[in-house]
């Protein structure tokens, strides 16, 4: 299953809700001491502008840590254009901010795969001062959805985007972009039905062990590709820095593994994720063997699957839930 879940923590700071009654009525807690969640999903008479207007005006917004966008339309689901461009004209009023998380949003709120985005790059340009930036959703027209043109930021450490579909312009931004601090990277990267139309050449930047020096974690996750994924980490120069790994969420199976085992040595990570995989037993102890001895962590959990009338093997795949 997806790992889409509501945001507990941001920053180190744990989240705290706001949205659904007038801020003023309310005792709130000191401005830089939680990550604030805004919530005005489905309330037609507290739009998210009205939320917002509120917010600015009830904390200390220049102690602001943690901002995390949950669910922001009134009544349809609509994109998350018109929401960004008020967060991006008030930035002068949060000089601290340091992380942001945008549409912390689970499938009972809207699915993965229709959770649509917008250019993310006036975010990450009203921010210099951004380390942690977090968007889930994606998009896949070609006028619209998830956007991203290569920029240079030099403050930012952690990078995800969490999506059914991970459009392949967004992936050949961040592989294009100058971006010396960042230390996490996650991509889920998704199927073509939902806009995931990457390359395994389009992953070639992030691989090469050039682009970001200062990587130590790298999720390249939730594909349909994770064999070939696997091959291409395999052979990879990023791999020698690594602190951990994941390619979890994808149809990841012994072929991958096999690369994985077979390919550059894995035995300096502290942690391999291989959650929601199909490998076979046997294949799954032989990575073992190999990597548990030397200390790597090994978190897999075998996806879900079903066998047809004539008794071959089929498996669900995450990105389409």
């Amino acid at each position: 299953m997806l790992d889409v879940r509501h945001l507990e923590e941001l920053y180190g700071l744990p989240v705290h809700t706001v949205g659904d009654e007038p801020l003023a009525d309310l005792e709130l807690p000191r401005s830089g001491s939680v990550a604030w969640r805004l919530d005005a999903g489905w309330q037609e008479d507290r739009p998210f502008p009205m939320v917002w207007g509120e917010f600015v005006e009830a904390v200390d917004t220049a102690e602001v840590r943690a901002l995390i966008i949950g669910p922001w339309w009134e009544d349809e689901y609509e994109d998350i254009e018109a929401t960004l461009r008020l967060i991006v004209a008030d930035a002068d009023r949060f000089p601290g901010l340091r992380a942001l998380f945008i549409a912390d949003v689970i499938s009972e709120e809207c699915e993965l795969s229709w959770l649509e985005m917008s250019d993310i790059t006036p975010v990450l340009k009203a921010f210099p001062l951004l380390e942690e930036l977090g968007v889930r959703g994606g998009g896949h027209y070609e006028d619209a959805g998830l956007r991203l043109s290569p920029v240079r930021h030099d403050h930012l450490r952690v990078l995800r985007f969490e999506s059914g579909g991970l459009p392949r312009g967004v992936v050949q931004a961040v592989g294009a972009s100058e971006l010396p601090a960042l230390e996490h990277l996650e991509l889920w990267l998704g199927i073509d039905e939902y806009g995931g139309d990457s390359t395994i050449e389009d992953l070639a930047p992030l691989l090469s062990g050039d682009r970001f020096p200062r990587l130590r974690h790298l999720g390249l996750q939730n594909s349909a590709s994770q064999d070939a994924i696997a091959a291409a980490v395999a052979a990879a120069p990023v791999v020698a820095r690594l602190e951990s790994l994941s390619l979890s969420m994808g149809l990841l199976t012994d072929a991958g593994a096999e690369s994985l085992r077979d390919g550059e040595s894995l035995t300096h990570l502290a942690l391999l994720d291989l959650r929601h995989n199909y490998l076979t037993a046997p294949v799954e102890e032989q990575l073992r063997s190999a990597l548990e001895p030397n200390g790597v962590r090994i978190e897999s959990a075998r996806g879900e699957s079903w066998t047809d009338s004539g008794g071959a093997e089929h498996f669900y795949v995450a990105v389409s839930e």
